[in-house]
């Protein structure tokens, strides 16, 4: 009996045993299974995490495709100091369409290349096209032109400086070859109190539009009144430029250039649209061009320019900009040149667009130049003397003495855009262009280069991709004692590589 009894306590005992190591074991597998779904969720928390990226990614990517990409500081027109503008590709990281073709360096030290090219197909009413259509990178002839292939080379210096380089390719009317260097540049990166240098030959900021590239304008052509006023190849000349990014809770920034005052700078002192196209008669409003260099620092040209952005709601944003530029002119040697601008940019999006869609947006620009022209005479050697002999204009139209007289021209654009889907943009823009009449021209006649101008321009922009557009634009002229004409072209344009971040 008690031996039985024993035994049933031995077996008792292993049961109870038996039992405790189960509930251990169940204690354990279920720790077990909390880890593994707590590890679960944390893998899954990263996933969705990345794929938040991967969307906000394609969606950034997608604005490339708007005209206007949004930024809220600063405003779409303008470089944030703090960004580099060249993206940048890590070593390991696989190359996509959308990634720069990078040519040479690693890390922080790389050479980014990309290709744009602009070409447009069409016909005008209008017997001299050329004169029609006044912008360098215009259409300037029936059928084809090659508006400009653009080779972009950027990329970061060193942790001090990034630099860029724009060589552009030209074909003319008459099927000449130009290769011009556009802009070369380099800006710093880390210089104290929210400044910025700028070293180079580069388009000088006056305006929104000039410091823009033709593939980064709304139409096919540029306004009237850059073109006269500014010069048909834009405002643009070795120098430097400073800027100064305000610590102020909105947007606010500074900036002056200091450039030479030739090249491309027709209302100064170098060869502009109005100057004539002769290589021997060259005639700024009557006069032959009697100064051509640099002499003093007074002659260089000096560009201050001011832009303010802030948000007007949730979905609006403007900009306001005021511009100007001071220097000498050709006509003269005590002759000097001033040129006012004021531009406004305003911008609706709502909070749920998508890839920057929809999206309507207003622009315009007014300019007013002064050009102080000097008095002339044939004396050209300063000895008090007129002398037939001197003369190296050959031009009847040219009287024995000029009075010193000031001329002003003035004008402005408008545009609206209204991206109405995505990928699709209608435009409308408005031009008037006048100056006023001076006393040359009671003895030379209308300056043919200073008529009033109207212009009503229409355009759809559909973008293909983000790198590929067509444009279909519209063109109805008015010129004074010519009257109206009609033009239409359609624009296509395709780019290799990812170009660098411009302003817009």
């Amino acid at each position: 009996m008690k031996t039985k009894i024993i035994l049933l306590l031995i077996l008792s005992s292993l049961v109870s045993l038996k039992s405790e190591q189960a509930t251990n074991d169940v204690e354990l597998l279920k720790q077990q299974l909390l880890k593994l779904q707590q590890e679960f969720e944390q893998i899954q928390r990263q996933q969705l995490q990345q794929i938040q990226l991967l969307k906000e990614r394609i969606d950034n990517l997608e604005k490339v495709q708007s005209v206007q990409i949004e930024k809220p500081k600063p405003p779409p027109d303008i470089d944030w100091k703090k960004e580099v503008t060249t993206p940048k590709t890590q070593p390991n990281e696989k190359w996509t369409p959308t990634s720069p073709i990078r040519l040479v360096g690693s890390g922080n030290n790389y050479l980014d290349l990309s290709l744009d090219a602009l070409m447009t197909a069409g016909s005008s009413t209008a017997d001299d096209v050329e004169e029609l259509q006044m912008g360098g990178h215009d259409p300037k002839q029936r059928g084809f032109t090659l508006q400009q292939l653009e080779l972009v080379l950027s990329g970061a210096v060193d942790p001090y400086f990034t630099g860029q380089a724009n060589l552009v390719y030209n074909l003319d009317s008459s099927g000449e070859s130009d290769i011009e260097l556009e802009e070369v540049y380099a800006d710093t990166m880390s210089l104290p109190y929210n400044l910025q240098v700028r070293a180079g030959q580069f388009y000088s900021d006056f305006g929104r539009l000039n410091a823009t590239h033709p593939h980064q304008w709304n139409f096919v052509d540029s306004p009237l009144v850059n073109s006269r006023l500014l010069g048909e190849d834009g405002l643009r000349n070795p120098g430097a430029r400073i800027s100064w990014l305000m610590p102020v809770p909105f947007y606010s920034e500074l900036f002056l250039s200091i450039q030479n005052s030739g090249g491309t700078a027709g209302s100064f002192l170098g060869e502009g649209h109005h100057h004539g196209d002769g290589d021997e008669t060259h005639l700024p409003f009557g006069r032959p061009r009697t100064k051509t260099t640099l002499h003093t620092f007074g002659d260089l040209l000096f560009v201050p320019r001011y832009v303010v952005s802030f948000d007007l709601t949730k979905e609006q944003t403007v900009a306001l900009g005021l511009s100007s530029a001071f220097g000498p002119n050709s006509s003269g040697s005590d002759a000097r040149t001033e040129i006012y601008g004021a531009d406004i940019f305003w911008k609706w999006k709502p909070q749920s667009h998508h890839g920057g869609f929809p999206f309507v947006s207003f622009q315009s620009e007014f300019m007013l130049r002064r050009y102080t022209a000097d008095q002339f005479d044939w004396d050209l050697d300063s000895d008090g003397i007129l002398d037939p002999d001197e003369m190296d204009f050959n031009d009847d139209k040219i009287p024995d003495y000029f009075p010193k007289e000031k001329i002003t021209d003035y004008g402005f654009y408008s545009e609206l855009n209204w991206g109405f889907r995505k990928g699709w943009i209608a435009s409308l823009r408005g031009e008037y262009l006048t100056g006023d009449k001076n006393y040359y021209e009671q003895i030379t006649g209308r300056d043919e280069h200073r008529l009033t101008r109207k212009r009503l321009s229409s355009a759809l922009t559909w973008y293909l991709s983000e790198f590929s557009k067509l444009r279909l634009q519209y063109n109805y002229d008015y010129r004074e004692l010519m009257g109206p004409d009609h033009s239409v072209w359609l624009q296509f344009e395709f780019m290799l590589g990812q170009h660098a971040a411009h302003k817009f």
